[in-house]
């Protein structure tokens, strides 16, 4: 009876091996196959020149004042124009909640649904004794090294500026499109976008405006950060996660050091938060996520390969694996993160006020309804009080990647970007095109940026940078693009 048991042990192994290893075999890249094109020239040096000036412009946004840095936000409306006057004298130009812009370039095709390329004029500000760690002056624009430093080259200028030096260049080379197409510019996208982005969502939504597709800020072309892949791997975000903070409140009597109570408030708000962290959604290798190992999996060598092209037998092991990656981690969950605690000013006073602030990253099929269930049943303490934040946003729809935008960026970088493959993704955090979902159900945030793992903390940190190389290849991929998903009446003129 052993003896047969183990030999239908081995037969199971073995075949389960055989399986493994055919279907390893078997599973053939899903890259979309692009012939050469002739990506147009570009003075890199000139190009990063104009974007060396709009860094100076300290266009920080605030939440709580409107008006905050009016001025500088107008000094780079003004430089727009100047800078690139022919794209001003055929695209109308609107301003829109005081400092938004929005441009229209009118297409030869009245029916063809239009398009929109999305990108943000604000930064956000500097931390706070940073300033000295900075190889280059933040607001400086200096050239140096090969790259171009300051706040904003990466978020969001680069894209800003890479998408008006390509119209220019193809208004100058009589590029006319088929499709309408818009250029949306926020101002306020830092501090969530109600006074800007989502104002020009609701004008559109008003004009009766439905775009085919859009394109926003978003994830990046990855160099030597997906392990087990020699390519570089550029991810289009298909959706956003959602955006929950919550406010938790905790109001007692205060009193004096020397005769605690056996519950304090900072104890108590403690074991609040410490039961937050330690109880984490779940985390499901499901949706946008798998959707994504799916696509990097043909491309990947040895044991990554094998395990990801056959998630039907290693699915719990990969799973356990990226868990273990904050970065990858929250691509399979929504994310709890604790961000602000407040409590004391006296060191022999017991606080009768304690506040703290859980920020929350949903996943496409979580609700903020149910992350706030999920704070007070943790909590499990009625005398906190749960509030939610203002700023609070769904997770995005999941846009469709076999359609005819996605087709078009996913050309695009193939064309543009040499060694790269691309796959769907999820966009982590926030971008303005969670205001325009009214006006689009098929919405990309992708940004033609080369990022390495030491390359990360720049974002939003210190010392953002951005190659003139890269900046360049910016410029090519925009104008390439508008070309694939635009069209064109004089395809001629742009051949040379």
């Amino acid at each position: 009876m052993i003896k047969r048991l183990l030999l239908l042990l081995l037969v199971v192994v073995l075949g389960l091996a055989v399986a493994v290893f055919v279907n390893t075999a078997r599973t053939e890249s899903r890259q979309l196959q692009v012939a050469a094109v002739q990506l147009p020239v570009v003075d890199a040096q000139a190009a990063a020149q104009r974007l060396s000036t709009a860094i100076t412009f300290k266009t920080i946004s605030s939440a709580e004042e409107a008006s905050f840095n009016d001025d500088e936000f107008f000094k780079l409306h003004a430089y727009l124009e100047k800078t690139y006057p022919r794209a001003h004298a055929v695209l109308q130009r609107e301003v829109i909640a005081g400092k938004s812009l929005l441009y229209t370039w009118k297409g030869s095709d009245p029916k063809a649904r239009p398009i929109a390329l999305m990108a943000h004029q604000d930064v956000v500000p500097i931390a706070p004794g940073t300033e000295g760690e900075w190889k280059a002056p933040p607001f400086s624009g200096e050239i140096r090294d090969g790259f171009i430093w300051g706040r904003g080259t990466w978020d969001d200028k680069g894209n800003l500026f890479s998408q008006m030096e390509a119209v220019e260049a193809l208004v100058t080379a009589g590029f006319v499109p088929t499709r309408t197409v818009y250029l949306i510019m926020g101002h306020d996208e830092e501090v969530s976008g109600l006074r800007g982005a989502r104002v020009i969502g609701d004008t559109l939504k008003q004009r009766g405006v439905q775009l085919e597709w859009l394109i926003d800020e978003g994830t990046l072309i990855t160099e030597g950060i997906v392990a087990g892949v020699d390519k570089n791997v550029a991810v289009v975000g298909l959706a956003e996660k959602g955006y929950g903070t919550f406010r938790l409140v905790l109001d007692v009597a205060p009193g004096h050091s020397s005769i605690p109570p056996q519950k304090t408030s900072i104890g108590m708000m403690s074991a609040a938060l410490a039961r937050l962290e330690a109880k984490q959604f779940p985390a499901a290798m499901t949706g946008v996520g798998a959707d994504m190992f799916d696509a990097i999996a043909p491309e990947m060598n040895g044991i990554n390969r094998l395990l990801l092209t056959n998630l039907w037998l290693f699915r719990p092991v990969v799973k356990m694996q990226l868990e273990k990656s904050p970065s990858t981690n929250a691509m399979l969950r929504t994310t709890t993160a604790l961000t602000i605690v407040n409590a004391g000013n006296k060191e022999n006073v017991l606080p009768g006020h304690a506040e703290a602030v859980v920020n929350y990253r949903l996943v496409p099929g979580q609700t903020l309804a149910s992350v706030e269930q999920h704070v007070k049943d943790v909590v499990n303490n009625e005398a906190i009080l749960i509030k939610p934040g203002g700023g609070n946003a769904e997770p995005s729809p999941v846009s469709a990647s076999d359609t005819a935008g996605y087709l078009a960026i996913n050309r695009t970088i193939r064309e543009t970007f040499s060694n790269t493959i691309v796959v769907p993704g999820l966009m982590l955090a926030g971008t303005d095109s969670r205001h325009i979902i009214g006006v689009s159900d098929t919405i990309y945030r992708f940004s033609p940026v080369r990022a390495r793992l030491e390359d990360l903390s720049r974002f939003h940190g210190t010392n953002e940078r951005l190659s003139l190389a890269n900046y360049a290849e910016m410029i090519q991929f925009y104008q390439q693009l508008l070309k694939n998903g635009a069209g064109s009446q004089t395809q001629a003129a742009l051949k040379q």
